[in-house]
């Protein structure tokens, strides 16, 4: 029987073969009209303005009513994180956001870096321009574009800047010092949401590779996890030329003949290109195929009907902080459901968690951040279907929901150049979130 499914598969694998032959297609890059009503007959304003983060009594005032008006549901017993946020950790993160996050001191803290806004495609692009504070005589710093995913924001780059920008004061060699650009996707906190339907990652790559180019960076670096990875994978994909490299933590490959070997990649493992630290992480398979079923609901819901529990996330900060903070305890590792406190605490402190969370809650923007999962899931899309050709690197963190093996990223992205087993993190894996102690065994 065996013999007959090894065939199988290799006749399977020629058929692929044959089929998916490499081709250097482009997306076309085309032209858009995301703001409200019609597209005005004058020209954009092209002007890039500075921008600042704010706050008021007004705004906080209302957030502690709200918090205090809060109506929690007593968990199970001993159901820990396993039935989604667990409310008696909860009452934790809601007595220190009410009486000791201090909101005003984190606006300070968002605004240690320079930001701005700028008109693209009748949006208010916001974004972070970073700029190294000690560049070495004769060098031309490399620019890099940094997307992030949900529910995730620019902030979550910020502990990772000044590594980038300012390497030899943190201990690193200054043969690579990087000016930092990190965008907000449309929809996203400070960036203005899309007034029209199908509004997807082909179109946010487009405007962020305007949105270079408007900076004066013919060429660039990008780097994205999450749908930041979608994002930039399209960008490579709409403007191969312009960027000069592409690392991702994360991807979406669909079209992989390698996804049909595993049920036979424990025993064949080594026939398929898997190496043990492979095997190591996919497997037992029925365990990992268990832990994405039960950590995609948020998924389903969102490519769906986002506007549904937008309504209640957006009305609640409480809610919003449970839905959002639920996915940075799993997701950064799927054992923490284990944990009466989800772990979050061994790897985040509250106040960058609650400074996320407010980054949504005061920009209303949870709504249309969930609405990017309608817009890009549920359909074909051509992109699914092209590779990228530019040079890439991969990092593969071992809390990731789903390892992927160098062989699957290389069917995707020919030009691998750099794969790495990264030693912790998950799926967000800054700087600020690698769990210290590992994860899958």
């Amino acid at each position: 029987m065996w013999l007959e499914i090894l065939l199988a598969s290799v006749l399977g694998f020629v058929i692929y073969w044959f089929v998916s032959k490499d081709k250097e297609e482009t997306l076309p890059l085309e032209d858009g009209w995301w703001g409200p009503g019609v597209r005005p007959t004058a020209g954009e304003d092209k002007s890039i303005r500075p921008f600042k983060v704010e706050t008021s009594d007004e705004e906080i005032n209302d957030l502690h009513q709200r918090i205090d008006r809060v109506r929690l549901t007593p968990p199970l017993e001993d159901s820990r994180f396993h039935y989604g946020f667990n409310s008696n950790y909860l009452k934790k993160i809601i007595s220190y956001w009410r009486n000791e996050f201090d909101w005003r001191k984190q606006v300070e803290i968002l605004n240690k870096y320079p930001h701005f806004k700028t008109k693209i495609e009748g949006l208010d692009i916001h974004f972070i321009h970073v700029k190294p504070p000690n560049l070495p005589s004769g060098q031309t710093p490399k620019p890099l574009l940094m997307v992030h995913g949900w529910p995730g924001s620019f902030y979550e780059f910020y502990k990772i800047i000044p590594f980038l920008t300012d390497p030899k004061n943190h201990g690193l060699s200054d043969e690579h010092v990087f000016e930092v650009i990190c965008p907000s996707i449309p929809g996203y906190s400070f960036s203005e949401a899309s007034s029209k339907k199908g509004f997807n990652s082909v179109a946010t790559a487009r405007i962020f590779y305007k949105l270079m180019l408007r900076l004066g960076f013919q060429k660039f670096y990008i780097q994205g996890g999450d749908w930041g990875a979608l994002i930039c994978t399209n960008m490579a994909q709409l403007v191969p030329s312009h960027i000069k490299g592409l690392h991702l933590n994360m991807a979406l490959i669909l079209r992989n003949f390698y996804t049909l070997t595993l049920p036979l990649g424990r025993c064949f493992g080594g026939l398929f290109g898997y190496t043990e630290r492979d095997m190591e992480l996919i497997y037992p398979f029925k365990k990992i195929f268990f832990s994405l079923l039960r950590e995609s609901g948020y998924l389903h819901i969102q490519s769906t009907k986002p506007d549904t529990v937008g309504c209640a996330l957006n009305d609640s900060p409480v809610g919003l902080a449970a839905y959002i903070l639920e996915k940075f305890s799993t997701w950064t590792n799927s054992e923490f459901r284990d944990l009466e406190d989800g772990g979050l605490e061994r790897k985040f402190s509250l106040d960058d968690l609650l400074t996320g969370i407010m980054l949504y809650w005061t920009t209303g923007s949870i709504t249309s951040s969930q609405r990017f999962y309608k817009e890009n899931l549920g359909q074909v899309n051509k992109h699914e279907m092209l590779k990228v050709y530019v040079p890439t690197g991969f990092a593969a963190f071992p809390c990731e929901l789903m390892h992927l093996p160098e062989k699957w990223v290389k069917t995707k992205y020919p030009n691998l150049i750099s794969y790495s087993y990264m030693p912790r993190g998950g799926h967000r894996p800054g700087p600020q979130r690698v769990w210290k102690d590992g994860c899958r065994d």
